[in-house]
């Protein structure tokens, strides 16, 4: 089996998995129990999260014991430096939207190989959305193929944020760029996964993004043509640190690193 062959058994695993996880996540959160956690940080960590991290890892171990699976929810797997191929995930992206009764959740997988995501699954419980991605393969959504992104110039198309209107950085580039076109969307995944599907055009964020957030949408965009990158206009390279600060995701990559040199000035 050639490597193609392979990552397209895998997507099809994977995003069974995502789906399953998901299934269970819509069940549990009629459980106030299941939605009560703590914050930590400017986080909030749910039961729901480490139920989750456990039920997805165990589907991931079961497509491949080999493969270890690096989650937001096991700090011993961040602390370990990275190894060559990995499941990275994010079991819900997007927890306050969960714990609260919004839409706007997901919950994520991505396989990285060296430092780069090479098969990507989403899966939006709430919509029945899955979206899904092979590196060279192009990206699905309920297993349509996905059309490539036509160019969008700085100021055109839809801004997409978290909020009912644009507030923070978002305000500043809808005034600044004179976007006249808003879309609330929920999390950071499902805010690029919506620019992959031609939704919106831009996402704009100046909080810390981990790779983990962004491993299994980055490549999604990335198959359509979109572009991601961190705000200071780097890579998002799936090396060292962890969390990076901020990130441009865009439909156009001349209007992703036209916007993130406007954000560094």
């Amino acid at each position: 089996m050639n490597g193609m062959d392979e990552h397209q058994r895998l997507v099809e695993a994977v995003a069974a998995a995502v789906v399953e996880v998901g299934d269970l996540l819509r069940r549990w959160r009629t459980d106030a129990e299941v939605c009560s956690g703590v914050w930590e940080g400017s986080q909030f960590k749910a039961r729901a999260d480490a139920m989750a991290h456990r039920a997805l890892g165990e589907r991931l171990a079961a497509i491949d014991p080999r493969t270890p699976v690096i989650s937001e929810e096991d700090p011993a797997s961040l602390a370990r430096k990275r190894p060559p191929r990995y499941w990275l995930i994010d079991p819900i992206d997007g927890t306050a939207s969960y714990v609260h009764g919004f839409s706007g959740y997901v919950t994520q997988a991505a396989l990285v190989v060296g430092d780069r995501p090479e098969v990507a699954a989403v899966h939006a419980p709430e919509s029945k959305t899955l979206y899904t991605a092979v590196r060279g393969g192009g990206a699905r959504r309920n297993g349509l193929a996905l059309s490539a992104l036509a160019p969008c110039p700085p100021g055109e198309g839809v801004l997409t944020d978290n909020t009912p209107e644009p507030r923070g950085i978002a305000r500043r580039v809808h005034d600044h760029f004179g976007y006249s076109a808003y879309l609330e969307s929920g999390s950071i995944s499902l805010k690029l996964c919506r620019i992959a599907e031609g939704a919106a055009h831009l996402f704009v964020k100046d909080v810390p993004v981990r790779d983990w957030d962004m491993a299994a949408p980055e490549l999604i965009l990335s198959e359509v043509g979109g572009r991601a990158v961190r705000l200071d206009g780097g890579d998002f390279g799936y090396r060292g640190p962890w969390e990076h600060t901020g990130l441009v995701a865009a439909a156009d990559p001349a209007t992703c690193h036209r916007i993130a040199q406007w954000a560094t000035l």
